[in-house]
């Protein structure tokens, strides 16, 4: 069988991803402004530090999640299936990647709910794009995709500049806050908005509160630049008339997609801006990522605001390059410099840690 337009694009992504610098190149997700306020007296033992906390009603050793990032295409199955097995080793949490292509056939099918069969226990959150959103006229499409993975949540990601450079990609967002609210009033679990990489302002954010959604993955920029990924991807192209077709119809001929590559809010500004409005809704949860590659960026963040902490590529290419082995060393790694950090601020739980203080460089 012919693979689909979307399972197609689904791994030149992942390729793109570990083969291509597609990183943001002139911002930084602003980590490396801040530093902790050193405790020269924790007054605790380094194994009191307790990280663990509780993720869609789960109780999860470390606030880490394994974002979402691939299924729908053969070898999505053998990452998603060792994403998996990693996460039941830490005890962790994992999205998958976009669904889209599971809500066309079921070819690939598997690729996704390999994840609950290999970790049964585990926070596992599925995932589909604003754009299938804003077309929804009722909540059963979705209640199909939870149910293929059996999911504790499900995560909308909004991504309109991912879509803008798209050539195939769909650009009508009208309609998309309409049918996140529809989500939030018709399906069993929770609903997580996160963009994907260009980040969530305070605005979008409380609009996102007045609908009933509670937790927010705020994806700013300095990491991965989906733009990045699109633009790379055009270079490349795929060889077909109608490839370009699509990019002239779109945009015309004059397009400079490049000018987009560092598009976004750095991590930290969306982070504090969305964290702000935790003191107008009690019970907002954010996570964040964009841009998060060790323990100290994860322990920042949190001092920050955020609840949780979620990373993709970091870990693609640890899995890529050594397997499940080589991405438990760097969770492991992870873990230790995120206890390190709670250990130097005198911080036992994540509360604690939630609670301190960081400086601005000089």
């Amino acid at each position: 069988m012919k693979m689909t337009r979307t399972s197609s694009r689904k791994q030149q992504h992942i390729n793109i991803s570990l083969n291509q610098d597609v990183a943001f190149r002139t911002k930084s997700s602003g980590f490396d402004r801040w530093d902790f306020l050193h405790n020269a007296l924790p007054e605790l033992n380094l194994s009191d530090v307790d990280p663990s906390t509780v993720f869609l009603e789960k109780k999860i050793a470390l606030p880490f999640i394994i974002s979402g990032m691939t299924g729908g295409y053969a070898k999505a199955e053998q990452i998603n299936r060792q994403l998996a097995e990693v996460c039941v080793q830490k005890n962790i949490a994992l999205g998958v990647g976009s669904q889209r292509q599971a809500s066309e056939n079921g070819r690939y099918h598997r690729s996704f709910s390999v994840v609950r069969e290999t970790a049964p226990d585990i926070p596992i959150f599925g995932n589909i794009g604003a754009a299938e959103v804003a077309k929804l006229r009722d909540a059963s499409p979705i209640m199909r995709l939870i149910d293929l993975i059996q999911a504790d949540g499900f995560a909308i990601h909004l991504n309109p500049l991912q879509e803008l450079l798209q050539p195939e990609g769909d650009t009508n967002f009208r309609g998309v806050l309409n049918g996140i609210e529809l989500l939030v009033n018709s399906i069993h679990v929770p609903i997580i908005v996160k963009e994907v990489g260009a980040g969530i302002s305070a605005e979008v954010a409380r609009r996102l509160i007045d609908v009933g959604v509670n937790i927010i993955d705020i994806a700013g920029a300095g990491g991965t630049s989906w733009a990045g990924i699109e633009i790379v991807r055009r270079k490349i192209g795929d060889g077909k008339k109608a490839w370009r077709d699509a990019m002239v119809k779109k945009e015309g001929k004059s397009s400079n997609a490049e000018m987009f590559w560092d598009w976004g809010i750095p991590t930290v500004d969306a982070l504090k801006s969305v964290c702000h409005l935790k003191s107008e809704s009690l019970s907002l949860k954010v996570i964040a990522s964009g841009g998060i590659s060790n323990g100290i960026d994860c322990a920042k963040s949190i001092a920050l605001g955020a609840d949780f902490a979620g990373s993709a590529l970091p870990i693609l290419q640890a899995l890529a390059n050594g397997g499940t082995k080589a991405v438990l060393r760097l969770m492991d790694q992870w873990e230790w410099e995120l206890k390190s950090a709670m250990f130097l601020t005198g911080s036992r739980t994540i509360p604690d840690l939630q609670k301190q203080i960081l400086c601005t460089r000089v």
